[in-house]
């Protein structure tokens, strides 16, 4: 399972329509838990793709290390990553599982849906849906995202 706070669940959202009609992503920092991924921050990162970054994300190594450095010093740990899926469903694609290397971890899908709106080509645009994908396996080879609850509170804490 994962918990999170609905600010943090909020915000991947919000993130998911600013970036439209790209992917947004970023990574989920908390702690693992009797068998649950708590969120205690979602951080986000910037879509470095420039050849698909409509339907494809990648957060660059030096950020993911300062992000990874960030959560030490909070005492808490990279436990998920998010990203949304502009006009496709929340679910995981053939190429996010071959592009998800951390074991254990949530990988988080918002689906975000445009309109054309009334004037001067403008979008609009709201994320519809968001779901979770746990990384499961022994490694390269047997790994498999498989669905995984979510519960959003108020607040959400960890011990």
């Amino acid at each position: 399972m994962l918990r999170m706070g609905q600010v943090q669940f909020d915000a991947i959202r919000q993130r998911g329509e600013a970036a439209y009609p790209n992917e947004c992503c970023g990574v989920l920092l908390g702690r693992t838990a009797e068998g649950q991924n708590i969120v205690v921050d979602a951080v986000a990162a910037e879509n470095t793709r420039s050849d698909s970054a409509h339907n494809r994300y990648q957060i660059a190594p030096q950020e993911l290390i300062r992000i990874q450095q960030q959560a030490r010093r909070r005492g808490l740990d990279i436990i998920g990553f998010y990203h949304s899926h502009p006009d496709h469903p929340a679910e995981w694609s053939k190429t996010d599982l071959e592009e998800a290397h951390w074991l254990g971890c949530s990988y988080v899908i918002t689906s975000v849906v445009g309109a054309a709106s009334g004037g001067a080509g403008t979008v609009r645009c709201r994320a519809t849906e968001t779901n979770s994908f746990l990384l499961t396996g022994t490694s390269e080879d047997d790994k498999r995202l498989e669905t995984e609850p979510v519960e959003v509170a108020a607040c959400v804490g960890v011990g």
